[in-house]
């Protein structure tokens, strides 16, 4: 079976699945922000979403909101741009 790995996606995938812990107290207080800000809006929806699926599912994705948020914050090294940029393919391709 060929191998379709490279480098950078390796390093990727390293990035994805390694633990990321708060190393300054900068990104502990954007993490603090995040949980604080889906706390009120979680609780502002819960006092004025009727209970139900609809209720239940935007939670849910708020919950994953947060999660991907501190994922964000947890895997951007501070020497890389925030987004990687991808590599144009070459018009005559």
């Amino acid at each position: 079976m060929p191998d379709h790995s490279t480098p950078a996606s390796a390093a990727d995938i390293n990035n994805r699945f390694d633990f990321h812990p708060d190393t300054t107290a900068e990104k502990r207080g954007e993490h603090e922000s995040i949980h604080e800000a889906c706390k009120s809006l979680a609780h502002a929806l819960d006092s004025r979403v009727p209970n139900g699926r609809e209720k239940a599912l935007a939670l849910t994705h708020l919950e994953d909101a947060m999660m991907w948020a501190n994922a964000g914050i947890d895997r951007t090294r501070p020497e890389e741009p925030a987004a990687p940029k991808r590599a144009r393919k070459a018009a005559t391709e």
